[in-house]
This record gives structure tokens, sequence and C-alpha cells, in this order.
């Protein structure tokens, strides 16, 4: 398997052999610091994660289980000095089974062969390089992208990647550009890079995501705006709008945002005519020790949310741990509490519960479907001693819909994080 691994990044190498060259010629001729060394920073985090699934009423398989040992080693280097800084980032990606039975399926903690036997481990090599000149950075190569157009998974052993590249310019106050282009994909449960395509529809895929946006903020930063577009070639095409609203109020903040999403099919349109329009908001009020939430989502159109597959639903005001609530035509709300124990002398210990309701789906399966879950996790981090920066995450769901063979179950999740920094 670790073959495999290195012969699939072999093409890294070009990469490596410009950074290499330019990296000396820097290091030996520039006259300011090193802040190549200096901003470089390096840990391993150890992620050990159970998942298992009861599927409840009308199920073609009673449970689902899985428990992996995971290794991610994140590497960022700084710049080297000079007018044009260049770096170097890479994530090694390993994880094991430590159990899994073959016809206990559908946690995507694995990767699942043919036959539907979870593999016992697998792993990816991501490099990527990049440049800065002034306040504009080019990145190229493989990372975990998170945009709100494009959000890379990372809820399970192994982060998602991708493979492309993406410019990030701070040329202008309070304005942000982001322009990209990414060209493979492989998902939270999968080795390989592979072409991608829209999330349910595997039959018709693109080797181009494209996209453009622009983030400004104003009012000392407690106002934004986003717009992007984006588009997964002779596929689906989406525009994206957002607006920010933070609000100080004594000890208190207020914050509120809207967002609204439009897709429709782009060139060939190899997955057919689509259409989809998502619109969210969510209000949440928050003082020191809680934060209490609302939020509503509405999806438009025919067709559910448009997102490329294995990415995470994060952008819409009703993701969760096992939905996001983006059927066709689904309306949904959602209460969510959040507490800290600090005010019991406990400020590493947090508790969050949410409740998500919705209905009006229409779908292949229902012409009125429904569907409704409750979602606690309870999260502590320890701070001090020899076990320092061990977070250790439990969590429980339970979903109910009127509809499909597996689609109501109970999940049961522990996820125990360590950190261990090699530099900072």
């Amino acid at each position: 398997m670790i073959e495999n691994i290195l012969n699939k990044r072999i093409s890294y190498l070009r990469y490596l052999a410009v950074l290499g060259g330019i990296l000396f010629h820097n290091s030996v001729y520039a006259d300011s610091k090193n802040t190549f060394i200096e901003d470089t920073s390096a840990e391993i985090k150890l992620r050990n994660f159970y998942m298992s699934r009861d599927y409840q009423k009308n199920r073609v398989r009673d449970t689902g289980e899985a428990w992996t040992q995971s290794f991610i080693a994140d590497f960022k280097s700084g710049y080297t000095p000079g007018k044009i800084g260049v770096g170097l980032d890479f994530l090694a990606l390993y994880s094991f089974k430590i159990r899994g039975e073959d016809n206990e399926i559908g946690t995507q903690l694995l990767p699942v062969k043919e036959n539907n036997i979870q593999e016992d481990d697998f792993g990816r090599l991501a490099i990527a390089v990049k440049g800065k000149v002034s306040n504009t950075e080019l990145k190229v190569g493989e990372w975990s992208p998170v945009l709100p157009i494009l959000r890379s998974d990372d809820g399970r052993s192994l982060p998602q990647t991708f493979e492309g590249w993406q410019l990030t310019s701070s040329e202008f106050k309070n304005l942000k550009v982001h322009l990209g282009q990414f060209y493979k994909n492989s998902p939270r449960d999968s080795e390989r890079m592979k072409d991608m395509y829209l999330t349910s529809r595997s039959s018709a895929t693109s080797d181009q995501f494209n996209f453009i946006g622009l983030d400004y903020s104003f009012n000392e930063k407690n106002d934004q705006i986003s717009i992007w577009y984006s588009q997964l070639k002779d596929i689906y095409q989406q525009n994206y709008f957002q607006y920010t609203k933070s609000i100080p109020i004594d000890s208190m903040n207020l914050k509120w945002n809207v967002g609204y999403l439009y897709g429709t099919e782009h060139g060939d349109a190899k997955a057919g005519q689509l259409d989809n329009q998502a619109l969210y908001s969510t209000l949440s009020l928050a003082n020191k020790y809680q934060k209490v939430s609302f939020s509503a989502q509405q999806m438009m159109g025919k067709d559910e949310f448009l997102r490329v597959n294995g990415t995470s639903g994060f952008t819409l005001a009703n993701d969760s741990f096992t939905s996001s609530y983006d059927n066709p035509k689904e309306s949904s709300w959602q209460i969510r509490h959040d507490f800290n124990f600090g005010k019991f002398n406990l400020p590493d210990l947090n508790l969050m519960n949410r409740y998500i309701y919705g209905n009006g789906i229409e779908n292949s399966q229902t012409k009125d479907g429904r569907e409704h879950g409750f979602e606690t996790e309870i999260s502590y981090t320890i701070k001090t001693g020899w076990l320092k920066s061990l977070s250790i995450k439990a969590r429980h769901s339970e979903i109910r819909r009127n509809w499909g063979n597996t689609n109501s179950f109970n999940d049961n999740r522990l996820i125990l994080s360590y950190t261990i920094p090699v530099f900072n």
C-alpha cells in the first residue's frame, strides 16, 4: 500500500526540483531574516475514530460499524526571503482498520472494495508548492481547500484533498480575491485521485472545477459581503452570495448571516438539465459561556443542492453530522444551543445540542418527504500535563425519515485526537 502512495506522487518531484533551486538561491543570497524557517510549523495528529450506525425501520441492513487509527502529518513552511517568497506544504496521511466487519459498511471511515469488503488501510501524500509576492499567494499541488463553494470534508478518518492551483490576493484594503482551478479529487474514504462528479450522479465526470470569489469586509470587519462563482465544467455552474453581520452588545454578540446559491447545468450538461436554489439564514446570540442559534433553510428547484462529490455541505445553515437537509424543495429549520462549562471552572468542556426539522421533500422516492434529527456532542480538551492537546469528542445523532430503506438510523461516534507539535 505504501508503494502505491509513492507511485501516485512521482509527479510532485517536478515541483520539488523547481522549489529546491529557488530555495537554495534565496537562502544563499538573501540578506533579510530567514522567514522560511522561522514561520514553519509541523505537527502530527493522531486520530482515533469509532463510528457505528444502527438502522431503524424498513432496513436492508442492521448496522454499520468501523474503528480506525489515523496519522496526519501536517507541514507548513514559511516563505523564503526576497521579493518572491517560495514555500512548501505537505500532508502525509495514513489510516488503518482496528475493527470493521466486511458486511458492516456505510461509515465511510475506510475505502470499500467492489465486493463490499472494507480495506485494511489506506493513505495519501499531498504536496503543494506556494509562492508569494506582496500580499498575493499562489498555491499549486494537492491540499484540503476550505471555500464556500468547495469545502473539503474532514469528518472521518482522513481529510479530503484536491489537486490544482489557487491564487489568493489581499492587495486591496478589506478585499480578498480568490481564483483557481482543481483537476482531481480524493474523497475522505479514498486513496486515489479521480475526476470529479456531481454528488449522486457519478456517471458524468469532469476534470475541471473553476472558481472566482470576492470577500469584502467593512464596519471594522463586523460586516462581510461574499460573492463567488464556480463551475464543474460541462456539469454544473453555481453563484454564491452571502452577507454576515456581527453586532457587539455589552458582553454579548449578536450575529446574523443570510446566503443564497443558484445553480444550473453548464456546457455540455453531462448530468442533464439542473435547477437548484438554496436560501438560508442563521441568527445567533452568544455570551462568554453559551450561544443560542436559530437557522432556516429553503431548497428551490427540481434538484438537490449542487456540490462536488465528497465535499462538505457546511456552507448551508442546516448542515449537520448526518444530513444537510438539502433535498429538492426541502424546507428546514434548526434550533441549537452551545454551552461552555467555564462558568463551573471547566473551560475546556463543551456541550452542543440541536434539533433540525425538514419537510416538503420531492424526490424519486417521495412527493411529501419529511426528516428530523437530534444531535448532541460533548467535547473536552486537555490543556496541561503530558496529555496536553488531547481532545475527546463523543457524538450521538438520531435521524428519522418517512422514505427510503436505510434513511432512519442512530449514529454514535467517539473521536480521540492527540496533536504532537514537531516544531512551531
